[in-house]
């Protein structure tokens, strides 16, 4: 199924310091994919006398004068737009709610770090990525980027999905894909045999048990892209042994990785599980930016 990204959500806010790259990320995709950008400000991030003083020309000016800063260009015009402002005590239920609501089909948006911890995601971008009713990519201060910070032009070059051959990982493959082929990236599909696996091989721990259990993965892997969509793009798949996060961690380093698409679900990559799944372990300590894919799911209409 092809992947239609045609209008992005960005939870922003009017600090430049501290919104960083995924505003310059949500308008180049916009541009790219010729999607509407709906800006989203949350009304307990800005200040009361800002929301009831601001006439909507007013706030429009700001938030051009934003767009302007972060593609560095001299108008935001080529960019369609419109601005929101949400008012709600619970900021992430109300990105999602407004997501849903609009038939978002991408949410960009930034996170912070603690310096010494990895960061706890930071509490809005962690529930957002947990609940949301579209995929989310999610982006990091001082990271590898692929979005020019003067020019706004993509430069994507390697994609990496985490494969586990469960159906969320296949939506992450479908999103990497369709990013590989619109930027011609190369794509790598990497599948992870987690420790307990070699532990349950008969024999356990014999060299033709491992050899059997690659060979079938590897398999099995190469078959997950048909031979039509490697057309579009390079693909490599690649199998290794260990922990998954911890893998994928260390594959990201090794091969300059700009992109990591990964399902919300997966064998052993559940995001709802904090603390501790890999899919939050990569989004605290990966060094570029993550699409997490979620099926989407638009706000039902009210029933009577």
């Amino acid at each position: 199924m092809p992947i239609n990204i045609n209008r992005i959500l960005n939870p922003v806010e009017l600090s430049v310091a501290r919104e960083g790259g995924a505003l310059r990320y949500a308008i180049a995709l916009a541009g790219s994919f010729r999607a509407q950008l709906v800006l989203c400000f949350s009304g307990s991030k800005l200040p009361t006398k800002t929301i009831k003083s601001a006439t909507e020309r007013e706030m429009d000016e700001l938030i051009r004068r934003a767009l302007e800063i972060y593609l560095a260009v001299p108008s935001a015009s080529q960019v369609d737009w419109e601005s929101i402002v949400i008012e709600a005590e619970d900021v992430a239920q109300g990105i999602v709610q407004e997501a849903a609501r609009r038939g978002v089909s991408l949410i960009v948006m930034s996170a912070s770090r603690h310096p010494v911890l990895h960061a706890l995601l930071g509490s809005v971008a962690e529930s957002v990525c947990r609940t949301a009713p579209c995929p989310v990519l999610v982006t990091h201060p001082s990271e590898h980027e692929w979005v020019g910070a003067t020019t706004g032009e993509i430069d994507l070059r390697v994609v990496l999905v985490a494969h586990d051959f469960s159906d969320y990982s296949e939506l992450a493959l479908q999103h990497g894909l369709a990013m590989a082929q619109k930027f011609q990236s190369e794509l790598h599909l990497l599948h992870v045999i987690s420790e307990p696996v070699l532990q349950e091989s008969e024999p356990a721990g014999s060299k033709a048990a491992i050899e059997n259990i690659y060979h079938q993965t590897t398999q099995r892997l190469n078959t997950a892209i048909s031979a039509q969509a490697r057309l579009g793009c390079q693909v490599k798949t690649v199998v290794r042994w260990g922990k998954p996060y911890r893998e994928v961690l260390s594959y990201v380093k090794e091969h300059a990785i700009d992109l990591i698409a990964m399902g919300a679900h997966g064998a052993g990559f559940e995001i709802n599980a904090l603390f501790g799944s890999n899919v939050d372990r990569v989004l605290r300590q990966v060094n570029c930016p993550v699409l997490i894919a979620r099926h989407l799911k638009p706000e039902l209409e009210n029933r009577a």
